[in-house]
Order: C-alpha cells, then sequence, then structure tokens
C-alpha cells in the first residue's frame, strides 16, 4: 500500500501561524453563518406554515 503524505501536515507547515489562525478563524466564522443561516429560514419557514 502507498505512503501518502499527510496533507493537513503539509498545508499547515505551508503556512505561518499568523495564515494558520485566520484561516482557521476564518472557517469557524463561515460555518456560525452558515448554521445560523439555516436557523433563521428555519424559523421563517415554521411561522410562515404557523399561519397557514
Amino acid at each position: 500500500m502507498a505512503n501518502f503524505p499527510n496533507l493537513r501536515r503539509l498545508f499547515i507547515e505551508a503556512r505561518t501561524d499568523h495564515e494558520e489562525r485566520d484561516v482557521s478563524r476564518r472557517a469557524f466564522y463561515n460555518a456560525v453563518l452558515f448554521l445560523s443561516t439555516i436557523a433563521v429560514v428555519s424559523l421563517i419557514a415554521q411561522r410562515i406554515n404557523a399561519v397557514k
């Protein structure tokens, strides 16, 4: 079986600590924004269905 390099480690080593922190922070905020959007759309859908 081929021995593949750890891609996550390669990307981490290619960036500085500051760049890695920025990427992680941006990914976290994008995830929070995505989940918040889903929650808002879900609440709007519930209110529309409750009116009918």
